[in-house]
């Protein structure tokens, strides 16, 4: 039976759908074998609540024990991930995959990444309590897995050693749900479909406050007690890509963290560039040598290497000749880089001086015609630095680039727009694309988020928007590592919508609108030396 009400579930707290609720029953299991005798089996183990959640336990064919235990909990059906633990038996781990509260065989209600501290630490707990462990207990996972075993590490469990996670996060609010107080519309949605839950009809909640329950599920809130090692491993075109980014920053205090970023995303990208070199057989094996130095203590280097590798793109047409595409290493991120500003300028221009003239560029946002989607760090959507040309002949996509470069520009860090902007609505959005223009005129997106004018002042905050006055907002565009090439041009576009990445905003100031009250908006961006509308590159030296 389909599910409706996304939307509503999904503004009652900070999963990706994490007030909806599926509760699930399991049969009593039988009582669990004799481990030296069965080396695979499964057991129900019980939370602080009483719930019981399904668990496959795989330990080594040989040995006696105990040994360390890698733990991963998954939305995803236990027994789909079951293979993936071979590969650590056959290096002395013993494996243990569970089925989150309310899903597949585990007792409870569902409600998305809610429960996974103290489910997360129960289970360590438990994992250490068994005759078969040492107590010692590394967790994993990839995307909704990696969000579980962070959620985990919040938690703060004493048994457990380390976490090696990819492409995932440590807040659903900042890199799931929101960006800048927009709704990842396509994101959420296609990964709640896929959970079987239909999305909400109109009138649509347009809310997105970051408040205490979000701070609950945040990183950000228990980073100075975390101590233990994290390894985590993200892509520049990843949906959760800054997720992966800040997690390692945020813990970098205790001197133990790994960060691994290439040119990647959520599945395969789209697109027609290609960077040689990915680095997929390099971060497998990273992650057995993360478990054998945390967990076993074997050190075959692994200490004495840099802290981050992180993949620098650059033109991905010829091969990969010239400067870029190609694998370096800091110890700290982000590495060493200026932050250089390029100013709007007239007549589409941008440049490192502030413009001459004063001016502006005025579009309309037409909810009832956004502009469409193409590419960037989606999921169940097309992804990956795709074509932007097709919105070439839109009046509502202003355009402001470079002349082509003499020199390379490298770019490795958060990137920024500073824009001094107004609007005839109640409020609206901005929304900022970092763009690498190829000599054959390719527009290739490389960073794409928004700003909800009322959010101007953060997320946790509504401020009031004055039709007509003019604001100066910054638009955080996440993070990117990419050299444009000698013959390209940087690119900026700002416009008010992106659909379906994102969803389209009604211009109205009230937090349940139908688009049927949906008006348009004429948005202004301004230019000049008082009012200096740049987009802030951190270029590397």
């Amino acid at each position: 039976m389909k599910r409706k009400g996304i939307v509503a579930s999904v503004l009652l707290s900070c999963g990706l759908a994490a007030a909806w609720v599926w509760t699930a029953r399991a049969a009593p299991p039988p009582d669990p074998p004799d481990w030296r005798l069965q080396r695979t089996f499964e057991a129900m183990i019980a939370m602080r609540d009483g719930v019981r959640l399904s668990t496959l336990v795989k330990l080594p064919s040989e040995g006696e024990g105990p040994w360390p235990a890698i733990v991963q909990r998954t939305p995803y059906d236990k027994n789909r991930g079951a293979g993936a633990g071979d590969a650590h038996t056959k290096r002395g781990y013993a494996y243990v995959i569970q089925d989150v509260r309310g899903l597949f065989a585990s007792e409870g209600e569902y409600r998305a990444f809610e429960n996974d501290q103290a489910d997360g630490y129960d289970t360590v707990e438990w994992i250490a309590a068994q005759p078969w462990s040492d107590g010692k207990v590394g967790a994993t996972g990839g995307s909704a897995g990696g969000i579980t075993a962070t959620q985990a590490v919040m938690s703060r469990p004493p048994h457990l050693t380390c976490a090696y996670v990819t492409v995932s996060h440590g807040s659903s609010y900042r890199y799931a749900n929101y960006s800048g107080g927009v709704f990842f519309q396509a994101m959420v949605e296609g990964w709640m479909k896929g959970r079987g839950v239909e999305p909400s009809p109109d009138p649509r909640p347009l809310m997105g406050r970051y408040g205490e329950a979000e701070r609950k599920l945040d990183i950000r809130t228990y980073a100075d007690q975390i101590e233990i090692p994290m390894y985590n491993v993200g892509g520049w075109f990843d949906i959760f890509s800054q997720g992966n980014i800040d997690a390692f920053t945020l813990l970098e205090h205790n001197g133990k963290q790994k960060l691994v970023m290439g040119p990647f995303g959520h599945g395969q990208l789209g697109g027609d560039l290609r960077f040689p070199d990915r680095g997929e057989d390099r971060r497998a094996g990273d992650q057995s040598r993360f478990f054998d130095y945390w967990l076993k203590g074997v050190d075959d280097g692994f200490s004495k290497e840099p802290a981050v590798h992180y993949y620098v793109m650059g033109d991905g047409m010829n091969g990969g000749k010239g400067p870029g595409n190609e694998w370096c290493t800091a110890d700290s991120w982000p590495p060493p880089s200026e932050p250089t500003r390029y100013y709007l300028q007239a007549e589409g221009g941008l440049a490192p001086a502030k413009p001459v003239e004063a001016g502006a560029d005025v579009y309309v946002y037409d909810p009832r015609d956004p502009v469409p989607t193409i590419g960037g760090p989606n999921l169940n959507i097309a992804k990956g630095p795709m074509d932007q040309r097709p919105t070439r002949n839109r009046s509502d996509v202003l355009r402001y680039q470079t002349a082509p470069l003499a020199e390379p520009v490298e770019v490795v860090g958060q990137v920024k727009a500073e824009l001094w902007v107004s609007t005839d609505a109640e409020d609206t959005d901005f929304i900022v694309k970092l763009v690498d223009v190829y000599p054959n005129g390719y527009e290739a997106v490389l960073l794409d988020q928004p700003l909800r004018l009322r959010y101007r002042e953060g997320i946790d905050r509504w401020a009031k928007v004055k039709p007509g006055e003019t604001y100066p907002i910054e638009v955080d565009l996440w993070s990117t590592a990419q050299v444009f090439a000698p013959g390209h041009r940087i690119q900026v576009q700002v416009t008010s919508s992106d659909a379906p990445r994102f969803e389209r905003h009604t211009n109205t100031w009230l937090p349940l609108a139908s688009y049927d009250q949906a008006v348009k908006a004429r948005n202004t961006v301004y230019w000049s030396k008082a009012k200096p509308s740049a987009i802030v590159l951190p270029v590397a030296p």
